[in-house]
């Protein structure tokens, strides 16, 4: 083979494989907005800087044991909710994906929340190892089939609350 069809190869091999790489991480930590989780409210809410505003932002299409709501008691896996929340996405950098609707009526950001170092879709994460519940508000529908899915592996496997509540 000619060393200039050698050469062609080569760069269609590595074409192919720097694309594929391309793609896998923009499925990972997919176009949104960024920034710093200052604070974790609990098991599904957290506040976010983004271009120094703090926004406080709900996880959309998941939802974990009341721990903070005010007139209602800390329910069964709450602190454990929100400590595996804290350890997910405090202090991290985060990227926001959002859906149809950006704001709830309490003026909260609805996201997906994805961490920026590894891509980690923390939704799903929260859900896939029993720390939540799906919780399915349209229009915001994009991922409530994999919540679902998801939250029926755990319930099956026993994980996080579908053991302990």
């Amino acid at each position: 083979m000619p060393r200039r069809a050698v050469i062609t190869v080569v760069v269609l091999i590595v074409a192919v494989f720097a694309a594929r790489l391309a793609a896998q991480r923009s499925d990972r930590a997919p176009k949104g907005v960024a920034g710093e989780v200052t604070r974790v409210v609990d098991g599904d809410t957290i506040h976010v800087d983004l271009d120094g505003t703090d926004e406080t932002v709900r996880y959309i299409g998941i939802d974990t044991p009341e721990s903070v709501k005010p007139g209602t008691p800390v329910q069964c896996f709450a602190k454990r909710a929100s400590a595996h929340n804290e350890q997910l996405v405090g202090g991290e950098d985060v990227r926001l994906r959002f859906d149809v609707e950006r704001r709830d009526r309490y003026g909260r950001l609805l996201a997906y929340v994805y961490r920026v170092g590894d891509g980690t879709f923390v939704n799903a994460a929260l859900v896939r190892d029993g720390y939540a519940r799906t919780l399915t508000v349209p229009p915001n529908v994009r991922y409530a089939d994999r919540f679902a899915q998801l939250q029926r592996q755990a319930r099956e496997h026993r994980r996080g609350l579908w053991q302990a509540c």
